[in-house]
């Protein structure tokens, strides 16, 4: 089953060359091109739990800066929605993600580059601009000191889940993803806590999302 990836730009020619360049580059991806952020709420109506990712233009016509990324959480909180701009600073980085973006893509890079950070989202990543990664300071203050807060919107939910003793397969048709994709969150999850069992991840999971194991 093909990857369902949404792009969102109301800049024709834009929309375009991204669609026909990650289309091809990411044969196994069925590109959706949005003009608005009604197009992008009408797609996902539509399509709903098959679409795996949202490369939102951070200014879309009518809901400009973060408003966009704020609808689109609000209706599919569990949507990863990554931010897509030709305006790339730490400012408009650490607010988009610290909003609860799954990513920071500038329309600049070269395509590889964004291949390489599309796959790592996909993957349950959090991606950012390499050069804010090279000060520690700079990172924590979006993703605080806490080891939870270096996970994604989605690699929580399913943190949660597990606390709640669900299995892959039910995490799986509950978040309408493979079960293959489940385990590689669980183990991107598994490394980013320092954990190597689900025991010992629902004990550091309690206290911080105040569930009972």
């Amino acid at each position: 089953m093909k990857r369902q990836i949404v792009i969102a730009d109301d800049h024709p020619l834009v929309r375009r060359a991204l669609s026909d360049s990650l289309g091809q580059a990411l044969s196994d991806t069925n590109i959706i091109a949005c003009a608005s952020i009604s197009d992008v709420l009408e797609a996902v109506e539509q399509i709903h739990a098959d679409i795996d990712l949202v490369l939102l233009d951070l200014d879309m016509p009518g809901v400009g800066g973060l408003a966009g990324l704020t609808l689109l959480q609000s209706t599919h909180p569990l949507l990863p929605v990554a931010i897509l701009s030709a305006t790339v600073d730490a400012d408009h980085v650490h607010r988009a993600l610290s909003a609860g973006a799954s990513g920071y893509l500038s329309k600049s890079m070269e395509l590889t580059e964004m291949v390489s950070a599309i796959t790592e989202i996909l993957a349950g990543e959090i991606w950012t601009p390499s050069y804010l990664c090279k000060s520690p300071k700079s990172e924590s203050e979006y993703l605080g000191d806490s080891l939870f807060r270096s996970l994604s919107q989605q690699q929580k939910r399913i943190v949660i889940m597990i606390v709640e003793g669900r299995m892959n397969k039910e995490i799986a048709g509950e978040l309408g993803i493979a079960e293959q994709t489940v385990k590689t969150y669980i183990s991107n999850i598994f490394r980013k806590l320092g954990v190597t069992r689900r025991t010992q991840l629902a004990v550091l999971a309690s206290d911080y999302f105040n569930l009972k194991g």
